[in-house]
């Protein structure tokens, strides 16, 4: 890779990558201030709360994968479950056969501010003054907004102030959505994180300030206004209001926890995942559905396996993946090497138009009856859909829009993190007034149809498109990475993964910013996680900086190939250790022009 946009960091002492500099800039400062992986990371997330409001919240989701230093690597699942009264009968009973992508109706349990709470608790070195200070400063005095910040609310601007008036009381301050190069400030925000400071000061130490944070968030001032705004009729993506299922019992009774990965080993390297409820294991099976030997790096034969590939795997997906537990979603058998031995057959010369789920054990595939093709004439189709899809959902122009966050972390002890921070966005419900911040709407991704892996039911997580990962070599951590990006996350990021682990290395380290840099693309030969929950088969985006002759070959064998915009697929992050150089390193994403990182 002779060209990259910026530098491969290196360094020694720490290194960050986020989707927005002032993230990784507050990460790198708690670095700076002693502070460990765990610390900054936390630091960083809330910061993302602030300068990226369209893409996350405290009150969405976020898996995190971490590796602490001489441990082993573990699963902290912030992704809240589904309410008590979130049945499919409830749902079905306002005449709805899928949930909404907006509104208090398509509300989980709030699962990212506890996820963040324990991991400061239990791996981290600050107090929650300490880690929330950045966030309070960019929310109380302000930050110049990236353009897209304004540009998402002028698309819900007339949402807002007819219906969503509380959202326009702070997006539209004055009658004017933020622009580029003026301060904006949430001082609701700004707000509600220093009377949480002021309750649990007098809590007693570091550990039991934590704790003290964790019940107000479930039980005191924050739920009470949380569970008064799922209360609020909403107009939603049905074209009525609705009120949410989401009640005290349900904030009080959840917790985020702590689980194993799933991993894969893979020429000397073992990927680690967060499990089945997220789409995590889809990024295993396209390693496992890989020959032997690969075809030269980005060329035709290349691009077709990982695409046709990645169809297999996220066929699978929807039949099998979902929080219905193991003797519903038999993932064993989904990585096995017989299994995907006999996969890897059905990829042909010519593209595949079909969804086309596998039997692991012999068992039969189910789909949802909505596991079919959306035309993007059909009434009431939005190829922007309501979700993550509108970071790779196709424009006119072929262009993509960011909808998520991601945050990588390594320090000079060896502690490496890698979260995606996502939902809560500014667009998906009513700003809670009292809070400064709306519910997230991460049930739209289950299905309104009982006997599914990813059916709807309460206590159950609604599978997440959410997928950070965690690689080791020779059984050490070295390389955390991942990318906003809804279904296009594992396609984006195996192409990241095979160019960093096959493709030359960058001044003695892995060429992450090269492999960052690299011409992507993705497909949407499956049914999208959010509403509407369309698919296109045998489509295929990919940057104009293809080459056109692979772009001519892959027309050829079928593909329906859309040439977007030259620096259009995927938002990635990563960072790396050397453990026999040393040497830390990171890199950051161009794309957007708001991904860095930074380090020493």
């Amino acid at each position: 890779m002779s060209f990259t946009t910026r530098p491969t960091l290196q360094g020694t002492f720490g290194m960050v990558s986020s989707t927005h500099w002032l993230a990784s800039q507050s990460a790198m400062a708690v670095l700076e201030d002693g502070g460990n992986a765990y610390d900054a990371a936390v630091a960083g997330a809330f910061v993302l709360h602030v300068v990226e409001p369209h893409l996350n919240g405290p009150a969405g989701e976020v898996p995190i994968l971490l590796a602490p230093a001489g441990r082993e690597v573990r699963v902290l699942c912030g992704q809240g479950v589904a309410p008590a009264g979130a049945t499919i009968d409830h749902y079905s009973g306002l005449g709805l056969d899928l949930v909404p992508g907006t509104g208090p109706l398509a509300a989980a349990v709030p699962g990212a501010f506890d996820a963040w709470m324990l991991l400061l608790r239990d791996h981290g070195t600050k107090s929650l003054a300490d880690v929330l200070k950045y966030a309070i400063g960019y929310a109380e005095d302000g930050h110049a907004c990236v353009e897209n910040v304004g540009a998402t609310v002028e698309t819900v601007r007339e949402l807002f102030e007819t219906e969503w008036t509380s959202s326009a009381d702070v997006y539209l301050p004055g009658g004017k959505a933020p622009r580029p190069g003026e301060l904006f400030r949430n001082p609701a925000l700004a707000a509600t994180w220093k009377r949480l400071l002021a309750e649990v000061h007098g809590a007693g130490d570091r550990e039991a300030q934590i704790e003290a944070a964790r019940a107000v968030w479930r039980s005191g001032f924050i739920a009470e206004a949380l569970v008064r705004q799922s209360g609020r009729p909403t107009m939603d993506t049905s074209g009525e209001r609705h009120t949410g299922t989401l009640t005290a019992a349900d904030l009080a009774s959840w917790s985020a926890s702590y689980e194993a990965p799933a991993t894969y080993d893979w020429n000397g390297w073992t990927l680690c995942k967060a499990g089945p409820w997220s789409q995590g294991p889809a990024f295993l099976q396209q390693l496992a559905l890989l020959p032997p030997e690969l075809p030269a790096y980005e060329t035709a034969d290349y691009v077709h396996l990982l695409i046709e590939g990645c169809k297999l795997a996220m066929a699978d997906r929807e039949a099998w993946y979902g929080d219905a537990g193991e003797e519903a979603v038999p993932l064993g058998e989904l990585l096995s090497a017989d299994y995907n031995a006999a996969r890897r057959e059905l990829i042909g010369e010519k593209a595949s138009y079909e969804l086309r789920p596998g039997s692991p054990g012999g068992r039969v595939p189910r789909l949802s009856g909505h596991a079919r093709v959306v035309a993007p004439a059909e009434p009431g189709f939005d190829p922007m859909g309501a979700g993550e899809p509108t970071v790779a959902r196709l424009t006119a122009d072929g262009g993509t829009r960011g909808d998520t966050c991601h945050l990588d972390v390594v320090d000079r002890w060896g502690n490496m993190i890698a979260a995606t921070p996502s939902g809560g966005w500014l667009q998906s419900n009513p700003v809670v007034p009292e809070l400064g911040f709306p519910l997230g709407t991460r049930l739209q991704m289950a299905w309104l149809e009982s006997g599914l892996p990813n059916s709807l039911a309460p206590g159950r997580r609604p599978r997440t498109t959410l997928t950070p990962s965690i690689a080791l070599r020779d059984g050490v951590p070295v390389l955390a990475f991942g990318t906003p990006g809804g279904d296009q996350q594992d396609q984006w990021q195996l192409h990241f993964f095979l160019a960093v682990a096959t493709r030359a290395k960058a001044r003695g380290g892995l060429d992450l910013q090269g492999a960052i840099d690299a011409p992507n693309w993705h497909n949407d030969s499956f049914p999208g996680s959010f509403y509407p929950r369309g698919m296109r088969p045998g489509s295929v985006t990919v940057e104009s900086r293809m080459d056109a002759t692979v772009v001519e070959e892959l027309r050829r064998r079928g593909h329906d190939v859309t040439v977007g915009d030259a620096w259009s697929e995927g938002r990635l992050c990563a960072v790396a250790r050397d453990p026999a150089a040393g040497i830390l390193s990171a890199a950051a994403n161009p794309r957007g022009m708001q991904g860095y990182a930074v380090g020493r």
